[in-house]
C-alpha cells in the first residue's frame, strides 16, 4: 500500500475494523496521523527506511531532527536501546504517558530515524486509540507532529486535515488532544546525570521528585544538530508575526487597530487596549486549560488577518516552563532575519 493519497485523506474513527485497515496500511510502508495525548503525530513503521523517509518529505522536515519512536509496551522498548536504571526509573513513573527518553541505541532502527546519531528517542503513549494501533501493528511507530514542519502543532484531527490532507491517505480522529503539549523530553544516556532536553506536558519539578536530583536543560552547541525534536530555535510558527510581553504587564506595542493580544488568562478588570481583538489562554489562570488552548488558539489567530499578536507570557513554574518555551520558538525570527 503507497503512502501517496488519491485525493483528500480519509478520516477514520477507531474502530476495530478501521484500527486493522491502518495497521495494515503502516505495515505495507504507508503514513497515517494519529491522536496522542499530547498532539496528533506522523506515523510510519520505525522498522522501515523508506516509509520514515517519507514522513521527512511529507513534512519539508530537515533530515538532521531526529524522530521519537512509540512503542506499545515496554517489551517493545527494550530491544531499541541500552537502559540503565535511571530510564527504568522514569518509565515506571510516567509510562505510559507524555515522556519521551533518550538513551543509546543499538541500532534496531534505520540511521533516519535517529539523524544518524548514536541515540534514540522513545515514548510509550497513554492515548488509547494509538495503543490500540500500535498494538495491532506489533512493531515500533516512528512519529513526528502532523503538520508541515516548524508550523504550529496539530491538536485535533481537523488541524492535520488542513495541513495535510492532501499528502497522506489516513487520518486517525482520536478528538482533540488531552494535553496539547509536545512530550517532556529527558536525556538518560548518562544516569547520573541526566539532561531534560525540551520542556513538556509533564513539568520539570516532577522529573526532579521521581529521580530525587536536578534536571538541568541542556541545549544544542551552536552549530550541531538537534539531538531530540522541538529544540530548533524556531518552530511551533504561525505566518503572523508574534510579539511577548512579560507576564502581567500592558502589551504597550499593540497600538495597530489590527493588530490582537493574547492574555495568559481571561481579565478580570476592563482592560482598554487600541485593537478590539483580544483573546486568552485561560478562564483562571489554570497552566493546564492554557496548555491544551496554545496550538489551537494560535491557528485560530493565524486564520485572521492581523498584523501582529501580541502574546502575554505565562507563569515559569511548572506547565508554564513548556508553555513559554513554545511560544519563545514560535516567536524567533526566521533564520536570516532580525
Amino acid at each position: 500500500m503507497s503512502s501517496a493519497p488519491s485525493g483528500r485523506a480519509r478520516v477514520l474513527s477507531a474502530t476495530p475494523r478501521n484500527i486493522a485497515l491502518l495497521a495494515r496500511c503502516l505495515r505495507d510502508g504507508g503514513l497515517v496521523a494519529v491522536p496522542t495525548e499530547t498532539v496528533y503525530g506522523l506515523a510510519a513503521c520505525a522498522l522501515q527506511e523508506p516509509a520514515c523517509r517519507s514522513i521527512f518529505a511529507v513534512k519539508g522536515r530537515p533530515l538532521v531532527d531526529p524522530l521519537i519512536v512509540h512503542v506499545a509496551s515496554m517489551e517493545m522498548a527494550e530491544p531499541l536501546a541500552v537502559w540503565n536504571k535511571t530510564a527504568r526509573t522514569l518509565a515506571a513513573a510516567f509510562w505510559p504517558g507524555p515522556l519521551t527518553l533518550v538513551l543509546p541505541s543499538i541500532d534496531a532502527v534505520p540511521g533516519i530515524v535517529t539523524a544518524q546519531r548514536p541515540t534514540i528517542a522513545i515514548r510509550r503513549p497513554v492515548h488509547p486509540a494509538f495503543q490500540a494501533l500500535i498494538g495491532r501493528c506489533a512493531f515500533p511507530l516512528a512519529a513526528p507532529s502532523a503538520n508541515p514542519f516548524g508550523y504550529i502543532s496539530p491538536t485535533t484531527a481537523r488541524h492535520v486535515l488542513d495541513s495535510l490532507g492532501d499528502r497522506i491517505p489516513f487520518i486517525l480522529d482520536g478528538g482533540p488532544c488531552a494535553l496539547g503539549l509536545e512530550s517532556t523530553i529527558v536525556d538518560v544516556c548518562v544516569p547520573e546525570n541526566p539532561m531534560l532536553l525540551r520542556p513538556g506536558a509533564i513539568p520539570r519539578q516532577e522529573i526532579e521528585s521521581c529521580l530525587k536530583r536536578p534536571c538541568p536543560s541542556s541545549k544544542p552547541s551552536d552549530g550541531s544538530p538537534p539531538s531530540a525534536p522541538g529544540m530548533m530555535d524556531r518552530h511551533y510558527s504561525p505566518r503572523v508575526r508574534l510579539r511577548l510581553f512579560p507576564h502581567g504587564s500592558a502589551p504597550a506595542a499593540a497600538r495597530d487597530p489590527n493588530d490582537a493580544v493574547l492574555l495568559f488568562s481571561r481579565p478580570r478588570d476592563p482592560i482598554t487596549l487600541s485593537t478590539p481583538s483580544m483573546y486568552w489562554l485561560t478562564e483562571n489562570g489554570d497552566l493546564a486549560e492554557a496548555g491544551r488552548s496554545l496550538f489551537a488558539i494560535l491557528r485560530k489567530l493565524d486564520e485572521r488577518d492581523h498584523a501582529a499578536v501580541h502574546i502575554e507570557e505565562p507563569p515559569s513554574d511548572g506547565l508554564g516552563e513548556a508553555i513559554l518555551d513554545r511560544l519563545r520558538r514560535a516567536a524567533a525570527p526566521e533564520p536570516g532575519t532580525v
